[in-house]
């Protein structure tokens, strides 16, 4: 797999007459190489993830309002303007005590991503199917997984606001623009109700963090408010997702404490 990364990424800085401006390097799931396109400084991502493949779907679609601006594009690489900026990033702004203001930032970057656009792209995935590997993992594994699993057949069932989501929103995908503020990037290819957007939120920045049960108190307070979202409603989306996020991470053998912890201080709250 990273071979045929490599030699794509290889292919399209000459296709697409690019300057390397640095080493490339893997993520988990893509190949990043810095480059120079027509005088400006971009980047050049290269998917190896199936579904990493179609993040130029909504990048496009968004055209810069609220995320990277794409240059250019297909389903085998990916060319946008490079985010640079000397500002605290969103977890180090959590990790400074700045807790609330990284939500209601990324709150913000959601309200621009929400908005109501026409022509909505074709090739996306419901949250009915997304959630679909909770079913068997709550068979499976039982406890918390199961309780998460009823929740979220409930709140699938009876989705509201639909809107085109971001997918993956949390505290490393915004980053700051110097030029544009802050802008969102990676995003998954999804449909469904925009309350489960705000949900990674409270799985992160770091397990630390987001396994307190204070914190997510608070922040089920800050983010409700920023968003315009019911508390207790949000708070079922944390336990969905927490649910899920739990059994992807269970199925590859991994420690799915954070995911866990988060959907049990969750499910707590829920009960008082």
């Amino acid at each position: 797999m990273k071979s045929e990364a490599k030699a794509l990424l290889k292919h399209y800085i000459e296709a697409w007459k690019l300057i390397p401006d640095g080493a490339s390097f893997f993520t988990h799931s893509s190949l990043l190489q810095l480059v120079i396109d027509e005088g400006m400084p971009a980047m050049l991502k290269v998917p190896m993830e199936r579904d990493e493949k179609w993040g130029w779907l909504l990048m496009v679609w968004w055209n810069g309002v609220g995320a990277a601006k794409v240059l250019k594009y297909n389903k085998e690489a990916l060319l946008m303007e490079r985010i640079a900026s000397e500002h605290p990033s969103l977890t180090e702004m959590v990790k400074d005590g700045r807790d609330d203001e990284a939500s209601k930032i990324i709150c913000a970057v959601a309200k621009q991503l929400h908005m109501q656009r026409k022509q909505v792209p074709q090739e996306l995935i419901p949250l009915t199917e997304w959630f679909k590997d909770l079913w068997p993992a709550a068979m499976k594994y039982g406890g918390v997984i199961s309780q998460c699993a009823a929740t979220a057949e409930k709140l699938l069932a009876n989705q509201q606001d639909i809107r085109v989501l971001h997918g993956d929103l949390h505290h490393e995908n915004i980053l700051h623009s110097a030029k544009r503020g802050w802008l969102a990037i990676d995003p998954k290819r999804l449909i469904g109700e925009r309350t489960f957007d705000f949900a990674n939120i409270f799985c992160n920045p770091t397990k630390e963090i987001a396994v307190d049960k204070r914190r997510l108190r608070q922040q089920l307070k800050v983010i409700a408010s920023a968003a315009q979202l019911d508390e207790r409603h949000l708070l079922k989306w944390v336990i969905a997702w927490a649910g899920l996020s739990a059994s992807w991470t269970l199925d590859e053998g991994s420690d799915a404490s954070l995911a866990i912890g988060v959907a049990e201080i969750a499910l707590r709250e829920l009960r008082k």
